[in-house]
């Protein structure tokens, strides 16, 4: 089997290639780095964007899976470029896709793909899309996500969605450092009264659930078509999981306090 993950040299991506070498799979990268790293590891790498038709074309080329993990991510930027990377991008990669009558596409999707700004207990992948979004990451995601799902059966094309929320673990280079980043410069607030709960997703589970999607992508399987949430099963007080995070770091709890109307607007900055 000869598989294509689209930004595997990034976070969750670098975990997915990792799962599949374990099962001794012909892994090729669709990445914009080099990453000598996975080369070590004997992946193949096409150095590109997604956004480049030709570019997605030659990475698809000879392989019978795709694992579309690269997205522009984070909540606040240019429209334009999340559009131009989540859409365009997805768009390539569905087209290339059934241009080489490639099978199997599992799709990273976001859970934010469901939230509209109020929230969200016990949801399940019944959830609609709201009418709007608080940012283009989610606007865009979602408008990708259809797009995948839409595709699934269509010039021999079994589709699936993956839906984690708040991925973290070792090699994450955006929420932890982050955190730690506000946090010594003393301006992390607990936002309301802290009593906000939240799911989180370890990303070596994430990595998993992608390819167990994979292995499910057949003919007669419930899988093709549809979107599935992935979480640990058990949601966390958001500011208590923080809290535990800074003292693995030795750094001060958080424990001022700030609006969320407040918070909302700072946040851009």
């Amino acid at each position: 089997m000869k598989v294509l993950v689209t930004g595997g040299g990034g976070f969750v991506g670098s975990y997915v290639v990792d799962e599949l070498l374990k099962q001794n799979t012909h892994v090729r990268v669709l990445c914009r780095g080099t990453y000598p790293e996975l080369q070590k590891k004997g992946v193949e790498i096409v150095q590109g964007d997604i956004s480049n038709p030709r570019t997605v074309d030659q990475a698809c080329q000879d392989t019978d899976t795709v694992f579309h993990i690269a997205a522009k991510v984070g909540v606040f930027g240019p429209d334009e470029e999340f559009y131009k990377t989540n859409v365009l991008g997805t768009q390539n990669i569905i087209r290339s896709c059934q241009a080489f009558r490639i099978g199997r596409l599992v799709y990273c999707s976001s859970s934010s793909v469901v939230y509209g700004g109020k929230d969200q207990i016990n949801v399940d992948e019944t959830a609609p899309y709201p009418a709007s979004y608080l940012s283009p990451y989610s606007q865009t995601k979602a408008l990708a996500e259809k797009m995948v799902l839409e595709a699934n059966g269509k010039k021999g094309l079994l589709t699936v969605a993956i839906r984690p929320h708040l991925v973290w673990g070792p090699r994450d280079r955006y929420i932890i450092p982050k955190i730690l980043h506000m946090a010594k410069k003393r301006r992390l607030r607990i936002v309301g009264d802290g009593k906000n709960k939240t799911d989180i997703s370890y990303v070596e589970n994430v990595a998993k659930a992608h390819v167990l999607a994979a292995q499910h992508l057949k003919y007669g399987s419930q899988v093709p078509g549809n979107a599935y949430f992935i979480t640990q099963g058990k949601p966390v007080f958001m500011w208590e999981w923080i809290n535990q995070v800074l003292e693995l770091f030795d750094l001060p709890p958080v424990t001022k306090h700030m609006s969320p109307k407040l918070a909302y607007p700072l946040g851009q900055f």
